[in-house]
């Protein structure tokens, strides 16, 4: 179980969202914000590109290295829809070139229904396979995905409990 070190999500956090959640002991917020530029640029063009998987975009990472690991918890958003959080996760997954074998399930994160997925990555730096894991939940101002990925399987092992405990902890805003 992951020592709490405080709350992201409220108004005035880091990373202002429509659900908060508790933060493991050490881990860094940084809100993410890639704003269209009229003056194109093909190194800030890939980046937004990376920042969009499916119907969610990211807005927030939650950065491990000061607690001692590799790799972030990244919150994703998308518009208000009338997609459930499964189908959320599905696009996402199917939207990420490196995934592989995929298994969904439905839990709750906090009291809200959600849908996780736990699937397979590949790490191109290490040329071999690596878990990630990913929770979603609808929320009047559109889904939101709170994804866990980790340099190797054996970080995204170690940092389980940080997500473990965003889930458990996780309330509309």
């Amino acid at each position: 179980m992951a020592a709490k070190g405080g709350r992201l999500g409220g108004a005035g956090s880091a990373c202002e969202l429509p659900v908060t959640f508790d933060l493991a002991a050490r881990w860094k917020p940084k809100a993410v914000a890639f704003e269209p530029d009229s003056d194109p640029d093909p190194v800030l063009d890939a980046l937004a590109e990376l920042a969009e998987q499916g119907t969610v975009q990211m807005v927030c990472e939650i950065d491990a290295k000061p607690a001692g690991n590799i790799g972030f918890l990244r919150v994703w958003r998308g518009a208000a829809s009338e997609d459930d959080p499964q189908a959320v996760l599905r696009a996402f997954v199917a939207d990420d070139p490196q995934a592989g074998k995929a298994a969904y399930t439905q839990v709750r994160a906090g009291a809200l229904a959600a849908a996780e997925v736990a699937y397979t990555g590949h790490s191109e730096l290490l040329d071999e396979p690596k878990k990630q894991r990913a929770f979603a939940v609808k929320t009047p101002d559109g889904p939101v995905v709170v994804h866990l990925g980790g340099l190797d399987t054996e970080e995204h092992t170690a940092m389980l409990p940080a997500y473990e405990l965003a889930k458990r902890s996780l309330t509309l805003g």
